[in-house]
């Protein structure tokens, strides 16, 4: 379920009638208010520090920059929003890059909007939003790279380094799982950092695909 106080949202896209039609969409639930709306990359980097929302939908391909070079931006600031990129690419190459930069989420323009609505709901709650046919499209990229393990035994993860990727591949926080173990949210991002080297991977969400297409 999404936090009891609604998500402050900033839309960084230089489409205005894409960026109008979100806005009509978001405005109708009662979980998001919509605190800013920026043009171009840039303005949605000095925004996102002066309005430090809780979520950030970002889009991929704008004049100025790439939506990869202002997320970069944005998480080396320390900003720690939700940045979810919404775009129409579904170049496996594009979600990989979004995904290792930082991203918290990968979606399409093309959805339906009460699909969209739903995903944004699921990123507000900490949990991975992609839909599922960029998780197969992730998954499969990953199979077939040999730099990845297959199993948790061929990376060298250890009890805890497993119990913990269970953990994030449900969407839990660090904040939580560190609750859940008995133990302080600086072990889990240590933990965390170490299963990522073993797994050969960049993020979060990478690491809780990996999970679930091992699992199957």
């Amino acid at each position: 379920m999404p936090p009891d106080t609604p998500q402050r949202l900033l839309i960084v896209d230089d489409h205005p009638l894409f960026r109008k039609g979100v806005r009509y969409l978001v405005n109708m639930v009662p979980d998001f208010t919509i605190v800013g709306e920026a043009s171009c990359g840039q303005e949605g980097i000095e925004m996102a520090a002066d309005l430090e929302p809780d979520m950030i939908l970002l889009d991929l391909n704008m004049k100025d920059m790439s939506g990869i070079e202002v997320l970069k931006v944005i998480k080396a600031s320390g900003n720690d929003a939700r940045i979810v990129m919404l775009t129409v690419s579904d170049q496996a190459e594009d979600l990989v890059a979004a995904l290792r930069g930082g991203a918290d989420g990968y979606l399409l323009k093309e959805m339906e909007p009460e699909d969209l609505v739903a995903k944004l709901a699921e990123a507000a709650a900490g949990r991975i939003t992609l839909t599922e046919r960029l998780v197969n499209l992730l998954a499969h990229a990953m199979r077939y790279d040999a730099s990845h393990p297959k199993t948790p035994s061929e990376a060298g993860l250890t009890e805890q380094e497993q119990r913990i990727l269970e953990l994030v591949a449900v969407g839990k926080s660090n904040k939580l799982i560190a609750r859940e173990l008995g133990i302080t949210e600086g072990t889990v991002k240590v933990h965390v950092k170490h299963l990522l080297r073993k797994l050969n991977l960049r993020s979060r969400v990478e690491a809780a695909v990996w999970y679930v297409d091992q699992q199957k």
